[in-house]
């Protein structure tokens, strides 16, 4: 127990240090959000596509890449772009395609505007995202992770590094990924409690545990 709260001091001790940053980065992705620009908004979830099963730097480049070709590039495009920049160009350049088409029919690309229909069910918002088959490439940890980039709040980003975090922490007793939605929603509310018991603001932990791992505060 005594280790355990030294643990704690140390972590509140880095978002002291931190906060200030933290605080800036997430006001960067709540203007993102109020500026509703709806290019913008499907380039952010393009990049979501993009980070998983890669690294946000691999994210980044590969949409310098293709972001003149994100409205109509087609599948041979997109994929000449991402070679040398992604590990998986043809996959990841057809769920583009893919995602891009069903959002056309769906809501014309009106990213915005089908995002604030959801209201405040924050759960539905997720789960389009996570569950409709015609958006590919985004299950929850990336769901979860566009719509904070976004500006919206309350979604945990449980990849690798905020998973080691709270097992070292003893917050859940296993760092393996969940794999059901039902786990996912589980391991989240142990992170919300856990941040409430310490006094942090839970969408900065989510930064925070991810800079003390990686070095970096990135989106």
């Amino acid at each position: 127990m005594k280790n355990m709260n030294r643990e704690i001091e140390l972590l509140k001790a880095s978002y002291r240090l931190k906060r200030r940053e933290i605080r800036e980065r997430m006001a960067d992705f709540a203007a993102i959000r109020r500026d509703g620009n709806d290019a913008r908004l499907f380039e952010e979830l393009v990049y979501c596509i993009f980070t998983a099963g890669a690294s946000a730097r691999m994210g980044e480049v590969s949409v310098e890449r293709v972001r003149r070709l994100l409205r109509r590039g087609s599948h041979e495009q997109l994929m000449e772009a991402l070679v040398g920049a992604h590990r998986f160009p043809r996959a990841r350049s057809g769920y583009i395609v893919t995602t891009r088409s069903w959002l056309r029919k769906d809501c014309g690309m009106r990213l915005h505007e089908k995002l604030a229909s959801f209201g405040r069910d924050r759960e539905a918002r997720r789960d389009y995202f996570a569950r409709t088959p015609g958006i590919k490439g985004i299950g929850y940890k990336e769901g979860s992770h566009y719509l904070r980039n976004i500006g919206y709040r309350g979604y945990a980003i449980l990849d690798k590094h905020i998973l080691r975090s709270l097992h070292e922490l003893r917050v859940i007793d296993q760092p393996n990924p969940p794999t059901t939605r039902t786990k996912y929603l589980a391991i989240e509310a142990r992170m919300k409690g856990f941040a409430e018991d310490i006094g942090i603001d839970f969408d900065e932990l989510d930064l925070l545990f991810w800079s003390n791992k990686t070095g970096v505060i990135l989106k």
